[in-house]
C-alpha cells in the first residue's frame, strides 16, 4: 500500500514508518519539516502545516489509499488556540482532503488522557465516555478530533483511534528525559503514597498496534472504533521511576508531597501563570499532572486483541535494557 504517516518524523512516528517500510509499503511522512533520518530510508517528506487548510487542498494525494495520523502538540500546558488550531482543526482539515483525495482507510492516534477527568479510572474500558471537565487544552482537543475522525466513518472511508499510554523507548524526546532531568535538578518528589497503578507502552508495541489496526481494517467491520493499548501489565508508577532514574543512573528521589497539597499547588499556580499570561515554561505543577502522578489510570486490551491480535513483542525488561544498554 502507499501510505501516509503525519509526523513521520517524531518518535512514535518513525517507529510508525520502519514498520510500515518492514511490510515493504510505501511510505511518505508528512511534517512541519524535512527529517534527513527518513530521507536515508527512502521516504518522501512532504513539507505541509496542517493548520493552513489551503495549503493541505493543494497536496497532491493521490495514489495513497491510507493515512495514519500521530503528528499532535502534546503537553500540559501552552496556548489554548495552539492546541485547537494543530489538535482539532489540523485534523479537520487532513480529514476532509483525505476523504476527496478517496483515501480508504485513517488511522488515529489518540490518548487516553481522552477519558482521564478526576477519578482514577481501574482497567477502563472502550466504553468509557469523554469526561465533562477537562483540565489540560490537551486532552480536550484529542478528545474533540478522536470524536470527529470516528463520526466520519463509512463504507468508503474506514475510521479508527489508538490510545496508546506513556509511550518510551530509544529515541524518546519527553517521557524518560524530563524524568531524569528534573531529578537531577532535585525537583522530583513523589506524589502520593507510591501505590497507584498505570499503563505504560515501549514504542515498538505501540508502532505494532498502529500498523495491525490498519491491516485489520482492511478485511474486518472494525471501523468507528477506538483502543486501549498498554504492555502486558500495568506498572506502579513509582517503582518504575524509581527504576528508570536507577537505570539512567540519575539521582534517586528522596522526598514525597500528598496528592492534596500536590493538586492544591497545583490549582493555584495554573491561577498564577494565567493571570500572568506565563506560556513557558509550564507551571512546576498542575492538577491534571498531580492526579497522573497519584492515581490510577491503567485500562484492559481485550477488545484490541480481539479486534486486531494486539499483543506484546517486547517486555518491559526487554524494553528497559534496549532503552539503557551500554
Amino acid at each position: 500500500m502507499k501510505i501516509l504517516v503525519t509526523g513521520g518524523g517524531g518518535f512514535l512516528g518513525s517507529y510508525i514508518v520502519k514498520s510500515l517500510l518492514e511490510k515493504k509499503h510505501e511510505v511518505s511522512s508528512l511534517s512541519r519539516h524535512i527529517y534527513p533520518h527518513l530521507e536515508k530510508l527512502g521516504v518522501d517528506n512532504i513539507v505541509c502545516d496542517l493548520t493552513d487548510k489551503e495549503a493541505v487542498e493543494k497536496l497532491d494525494l493521490s495514489g495513497f489509499e491510507a493515512i495514519i495520523h500521530t503528528a499532535a502538540l502534546a503537553g500540559v500546558w501552552g496556548k489554548k488556540e495552539s492546541y485547537y488550531q494543530i489538535n482539532y482543526w489540523g485534523t479537520q482539515h487532513l480529514t476532509e482532503k483525505a476523504k476527496s483525495s478517496q483515501i480508504k482507510y485513517f488511522i488515529y492516534t489518540s490518548s487516553p488522557s481522552v477519558v482521564f477527568g478526576k477519578e482514577s479510572i481501574s482497567h477502563g474500558d472502550e466504553s468509557l465516555d469523554y469526561p465533562k471537565k477537562f483540565y489540560t487544552h490537551y486532552a480536550k482537543t484529542k478528545a474533540m478530533a478522536e470524536k470527529y475522525i470516528l463520526e466520519q466513518n463509512t463504507d468508503k472511508f474506514k475510521t479508527l483511534a489508538i490510545r496508546p499510554h506513556l509511550i518510551w523507548g530509544p529515541g524518546d524526546p519527553h517521557l524518560f528525559p524530563r524524568l531524569i532531568q528534573k531529578a537531577k535538578e532535585g525537583k522530583l518528589k513523589q506524589v502520593g503514597d507510591g501505590q497507584n497503578l498505570v499503563d505504560i507502552i515501549y514504542v515498538e508495541n505501540a508502532a505494532k498496534a498502529h500498523v495491525n489496526a490498519l491491516e485489520a481494517l482492511q478485511k474486518k467491520d472494525i471501523g468507528g472504533n477506538t483502543y486501549f493499548v498498554g504492555q502486558e501489565r500495568p506498572v506502579k508508577l513509582w517503582d518504575f521511576i524509581h527504576q528508570v532514574l536507577e537505570l539512567s543512573k540519575s539521582p534517586p528521589i528522596e522526598s514525597s508531597i500528598s496528592f492534596r497539597l500536590a493538586y492544591f499547588l497545583g490549582g493555584c499556580l495554573e491561577g498564577l501563570y494565567k493571570f500572568l499570561g506565563i506560556l513557558k515554561p509550564e507551571p512546576p505543577m498542575t492538577r491534571f499532572v498531580a492526579m497522573q502522578l497519584a492515581k490510577d489510570h491503567y485500562f484492559s486490551h481485550k477488545k484490541a486483541r480481539n479486534d486486531f491480535g494486539y499483543s506484546i513483542d517486547i517486555s518491559i525488561e526487554e524494553g528497559l535494557s534496549r532503552t539503557f544498554k551500554k
